[in-house]
């Protein structure tokens, strides 16, 4: 009974196993995505303050 659920729970790891990889690697690049804007928006910023921080009248 043991050697059965070891072999259901090795299973059931192998088969989920690409799914988590997928997520981490889509997680992954959202992350990059994310603070590659981040970092964009910041340089932009820095060069030409006037254009993201607009003044409120």
């Amino acid at each position: 009974m043991k050697f059965l659920l070891c072999c259901c729970a090795t299973f059931l790891l192998v088969a989920c196993l690409p799914g988590c990889t997928v997520l981490a690697i889509a997680d992954a690049a959202g992350s990059a995505v994310v603070y590659g804007v981040k970092t964009a928006v910041n340089v932009l910023d820095a060069v030409t303050p006037d254009l993201v921080n607009k003044k409120k009248d």
